[in-house]
């Protein structure tokens, strides 16, 4: 008796433990190409995982990330406290794909047209995953560009509509064009957080907002 008392005082212990802990929350990382989405989620990951694999590869070509691409489990450790995350980088959102674009860096014809395909195609599986699968959003804009588009109006009144905690980042403050400013006038309801995720400038204040709104 007294072995099956332990056994399952020990299963009981266990199911607590299991049950207890919150699942990851999946943090959609949001906004139009070229906005350094990718290279804020390789720094998250880098800075909070072991290993720091790079969660897809960085491009000054637009729609390098074509696929949404997620890192689960990053436990962000802030004030004693640990907030644990599933970081989706999603392909850039915008209202139309070009393939003439591509053949501005150089792309053979076939190549540039294979990527618009996949570059649409990856905007429609961002949008499924704002509408499905995110419990938040971390919009990412540059702040080197007119925040004022039908793209970005259009992201921020779905992410509204649905209820989730969204943090806005100006990102590339490290550019002379930046503008913070810009960005929090044109979506003033919201706080916006300025960083360079290139160069890791202002990490600290934006690891400090992610555990304040999904932790």
């Amino acid at each position: 008796m007294g072995l099956l008392k332990n056994l399952r005082s020990s299963i009981s212990r266990a199911a607590s433990t299991l049950f207890s802990e919150e699942e990851s929350k999946r943090i959609g990382i949001y906004g139009p190409p070229n906005a350094g989405k990718t290279t804020l989620a390789n720094r998250i990951v880098r800075d909070w995982t072991e290993h720091g694999d790079a969660v897809g590869p960085e491009s000054h070509i637009p729609h390098e990330t074509r696929r949404a691409r997620r890192k689960e489990n990053v436990e962000i450790e802030r004030d004693g406290k640990t907030v644990s995350i599933d970081v989706v980088d999603t392909p850039g959102v915008t209202t139309k794909v070009d393939y003439t674009e591509f053949l501005e860096h150089d792309m053979e014809e076939d190549d540039a047209v294979r990527r618009s395909r996949e570059a649409t195609e990856g905007v429609a599986e961002a949008m499924h995953w704002l509408r499905e699968d995110v419990d938040g959003v971390i919009y990412v804009l540059d702040a080197s560009t007119d925040p004022f588009t039908q793209v970005n109006t259009m992201l921020i009144g779905i992410i509204e509509s649905q209820d989730l905690p969204v943090l806005i980042l100006a990102n590339k403050i490290d550019l002379d064009e930046s503008s913070v400013q810009r960005i929090r006038n044109a979506f003033p309801q919201h706080e916006t957080i300025p960083l360079s995720a290139l160069e890791g400038d202002n990490m600290d204040e934006v690891y400090d907002k992610i555990a304040e709104y999904f932790g």
